[in-house]
């Protein structure tokens, strides 16, 4: 079945939605920067989000584009690590960019283990329900309530689920309950309603003590905090919650965030405390939506398979001049930060996968960007001439302090034209490019939401959920939003 794409509720009013102001990451020269390290992101919610605003008619804002969350919203078929003990399998593709005949982009897929069904961990999950005024809205709590009550589905008999709710106070709606008690969970779910203001911060507190109390090492113990992130009472500055969650990531407990609708939504805290608490930021805009997260991708979304991620590519400035990062600008970490492991980064879940794409331009390019420095050596190419870049992927398993290492060379047998490579890799670069222009970024030239659109229809595959297929309508929608707001008729974008 086709994703659902109904038609929007009304905004309210007042528009006090939050979004972080972010530079797009630049063009580097290899002589200067040959080191690009960053967290993984498995986040979905600028994907989500964006799309709430095309079926509206308008353009999202750019600031709420986060090029990663697009490209990561899809699921692809990489080749899957044999085992646990070695968790992740890396593939590396170097194609032609389909915007720049004079560079190159070097696709990376990181494909997570998947736990087998009996091999998986209990879980203890405590739901955080914002059940303020301001979400008294069809497209918010009630859509909520159908999504968890899906949830249920997917959760084993011995799994506890916990209900704390915040709204001008705080309370426990749920003390812990078995899965096999299904009617009583429900039955609290069922009688939440929306009304008064936003006591967030309180609210955090009760839930991880809700948590504290009832932690089962052997458990993957979460809480799921639900909201519009409109927070005015009580906690309310971002570097205090994120501190504090902070905190409660070190005990075993971590955070994940389901945002809901529009008006007051404020992205740039969900994604500060999600990823503070090690869990995901998703942003539901249909039951499709909450489908495709707490039931679908219900194992990626709850079971960690590895903590502290990090990515680590070194470019050899004998095949590449310079670079540029596609997105993870608010996930870019120092060259030090990659081995210590005191630096806390991105979390990946069961049979999740992960993709990075750069755009690289070779020293002899006609798409160099950069003055070459003056004063360096030729570099040498003796040993490595073969080797565009070479990978490295750090990461701790559950409930370790110590990092481990995967090392792999990304060497010219990786180099295909684009048409030769696979539909996940053309697909992916298709959603990289729609992700850029929604940003105005201003690498893509003449190269427009036609193009994307082509690329995509060519790359679509099986298509099971038809979850690509809804992508390219979302393009066409953009590409439309685009020629009003150009116009400037009212309400086109911004």
């Amino acid at each position: 079945m086709a994703p659902s794409m109904p038609a929007p509720a009304p905004a309210p009013e007042l528009d006090r939605e939050e979004y972080s102001d972010v530079e797009t990451n630049p063009v580097q020269a290899v002589a200067e920067e040959p080191v690009s390290t960053f967290s993984i992101d498995v986040d979905t919610a600028s994907y989500a989000l964006a799309r709430s605003y095309l079926n509206g008619g308008t353009l999202p804002p750019t600031d709420a584009i986060r090029a990663e969350e697009v490209i990561n919203y899809f699921d692809y078929a990489y080749p899957l690590p044999d085992s646990a003990d070695a968790p992740f399998a890396a593939s590396v593709t170097v194609t032609d960019t389909p915007w720049n005949a004079d560079t190159q982009l070097m696709h990376i897929g990181i494909q997570g283990y998947d736990i087998e069904l009996e091999e998986r961990p209990r879980a203890n999950l405590v739901f955080l329900m914002d059940v303020s005024g301001s979400m008294n809205s069809p497209d918010k709590l009630p859509l909520a309530i159908q999504g968890l009550r899906m949830m249920l589905g997917e959760m084993d008999p011995d799994d506890t689920v916990s209900i704390v709710v915040y709204a001008s106070a705080s309370g426990v709606v749920l003390e812990p309950t078995p899965v096999s008690e299904r009617g009583r969970i429900e039955a609290a779910l069922d009688s939440l309603s929306a009304g008064g203001s936003t006591a967030g911060g309180e609210g955090l507190r009760l839930a991880y003590a809700m948590a504290e109390r009832n932690f089962d090492e052997d458990a993957v113990t979460r809480v799921i905090m639900v909201t519009d992130g409109d927070f005015n009472v009580g906690i309310t500055q971002d570097e205090r919650l994120e501190d504090f969650v902070a905190r409660k990531r070190d005990t075993g407990i971590y955070l994940s965030v389901m945002g809901f609708g529009r008006g007051n939504y404020n992205d740039a805290l969900m994604q500060t405390i999600a990823q503070a608490g090690n869990g995901t930021a998703g942003y539901v805009d249909t039951l499709q939506e909450a489908r495709r997260l707490l039931v679908e991708e219900a194992s990626s979304t709850l079971f960690p398979i590895a903590s502290d991620v990090k990515i680590q590519v070194e470019f050899n400035p004998a095949r590449v001049a310079e670079y540029r990062l596609i997105g993870y600008e608010t996930r870019m970490l120092e060259r030090a930060d990659f081995n210590n492991d005191e630096v806390d980064a991105g979390e990946i879940g069961s049979g999740h996968s992960v993709t990075a794409i750069y755009e690289i331009a070779a020293p002899d390019s006609a798409g160099l960007q950069l003055d070459p420095l003056r004063y360096q050596a030729a570099p040498d190419a003796s040993g490595t001439s073969d080797e565009f870049a070479f990978l490295r992927l750090r990461y701790k398993q559950p409930g370790e302090d110590e990092s481990q290492l995967i090392e792999t060379p990304v060497t010219s047998s990786s180099v295909l034209p684009i048409a030769e490579a696979s539909e996940d890799v053309r697909f992916a670069i298709a959603a990289a490019g729609y992700a850029q222009l929604l940003r105005n970024d201003p690498y893509l030239g003449e190269w427009g939401y036609d193009d994307v659109i082509e690329l995509a229809q060519s790359a679509r595959g099986e298509d099971e959920f038809g979850y690509r297929a809804e992508f390219i309508q979302l393009a066409r929608l953009a590409e439309t939003a685009a020629a009003q707001a150009a116009l400037g008729k009212p309400g086109a974008g911004e």
